[in-house]
């Protein structure tokens, strides 16, 4: 299993806001263009940034900014607002074990726990990065 690409994505339109902002009017079709992308894909990403408080779109020559200091913008609030994974779980359990099996009947007093142990490190490590982090690295 793999989180979808929409992290990554949401990351790059994130850091070419910040970069280009100055320099050139950065629309979906500006970000798309150095992601790779489909346009509706960046602008799609966009809304949920926007929703999420992370991106700002102002309009005629403004574009797409980040909506606030990109020390102040972890992986783990890019992670929540780009839906990576549903019902904010990261593991999906299987609908219906056998209740009849001895591991069946066990399997989620087993592992729900330690699952959401994994969840809670992956979200600690994703809260610990933020995109100043990450911009410091771009050369």
């Amino acid at each position: 299993m793999q989180i979808t690409s929409r992290f990554t994505i949401a990351v790059h339109m994130l850091l070419c806001m910040e970069v280009f902002q100055e320099e050139y009017k950065v629309t979906s079709e500006f970000m798309a263009f150095s992601i790779g992308v489909n346009p509706v894909i960046v602008r799609k990403l966009l809304s949920q940034l926007k929703d999420a408080g992370l991106a700002e779109v102002r309009r005629g020559p403004g574009g797409a900014v980040p909506a606030r200091p990109l020390d102040e913008i972890t992986f783990l609030d890019i992670y929540r607002a780009v839906d990576c994974i549903g019902e904010n779980t990261l593991f999906h359990f299987h609908e219906n074990p056998n209740p009849d099996c001895p591991v069946g009947k066990n399997i989620h007093r087993i592992l729900d726990g330690r699952l959401a142990q994994v969840q809670d490190a992956m979200e600690r490590e994703l809260e610990s990065i933020t995109l100043g982090m990450v911009k410091a690295e771009l050369k």
